[in-house]
């Protein structure tokens, strides 16, 4: 621990639990600095005492580069003091040497989330939880406010397809907002696609045993069955990788997108898939 509660020195072996993982719950600037860098000594006294008046509503995160070489080139660092703040994982802003204190706070100021960012936040913390009736309330509250948000369309679309609802996510993709959650989101189609197509046919004896199968898939996964949705998508490509033009595997690719890189399904299944197809 460091000069508080909110001040953090991270090496190579903490870094994702104390930096990538934290930053999906509040944001975490990471100050890349040496004990022999001047510039650092007139940045590191600045950034500290922000994030102790700040109070948690950011953690400071030092990385002594002289003992972190490999997340020195993980993340490009090519002079210090350099500093980038983390949310949601991945790096949201940055700069590099030492600034003037009034820059430095209009930096940690744009870091601090907005009400509805605090909204879409809590949301997402609904869907990471399971609870994707609740999740979904919460996305549609933002939505009624700002239409054109996309982070609240992704999670809506996100709630809806854990729910099996393939229609509406499919209505919201079509007419997805502008942003940078748009590539996403486009993940998501082939998955809404065949829920909503599932929902239209009814299985009868007539159809073909891929397509029954496919179908059947599907309305496993309305059911929150997703291995045994997984396993039956599986069997599929086994009889043919390329069925229905590559659909099965994409559809495949969107559940772990849905769910995961960090959960044991996304895991276990993509292993099986590149098995299946490799």
């Amino acid at each position: 621990m460091g000069l508080s509660e909110y001040i953090l020195d991270v090496d190579e072996a903490t870094f994702e639990s104390e930096v990538i993982l934290r930053s999906h719950e509040v944001p975490v600037v990471v100050d890349f600095w040496a004990p022999w860098c001047g510039p650092c000594r007139m940045l590191s006294p600045i950034l500290e005492r922000m994030a102790i008046e700040a109070g948690g509503t950011f953690l400071l995160a030092k990385v002594n580069v002289d003992d972190t070489p490999a997340l020195s080139i993980r993340f490009g660092i090519q002079g210090i003091p350099a500093v980038k703040a983390f949310r949601y994982g991945e790096v949201a802003a940055e700069f590099v040497g030492a600034q003037p204190e009034s820059v430095v706070k209009h930096f940690i100021e744009q870091l601090a989330p907005s009400e509805t960012q605090q909204a879409i936040e809590e949301a997402m913390s609904l869907l990471g939880t399971r609870h994707y009736h609740e999740a979904e309330t919460a996305f549609r509250e933002v939505l009624d406010e700002d239409e054109a948000n996309a982070d609240a369309a992704l999670g809506l679309v996100e709630s809806l397809l854990m729910r099996g609802q393939g229609a509406e996510a499919l209505e919201i993709l079509e007419h997805f907002p502008a942003g940078t959650a748009w590539a996403k989101a486009e993940r998501y189609k082939p998955l809404a696609e065949l829920l909503e197509e599932a929902d239209r046919k009814e299985s009868g004896s007539n159809e073909d045993p891929l397509e029954a199968g496919l179908h059947q898939s599907a309305r496993l996964i309305e059911r929150g069955n997703l291995e045994a949705a997984m396993d039956g998508l599986l069997g599929i490509l086994r009889e043919d990788k390329n069925y229905r033009g590559g659909l099965v595997k994409r559809v495949m690719l969107a559940l772990f997108e849905l769910l995961g890189d960090q959960d044991p399904r996304t895991r276990k299944y993509r292993e099986e898939l590149a098995s299946v197809l490799f």
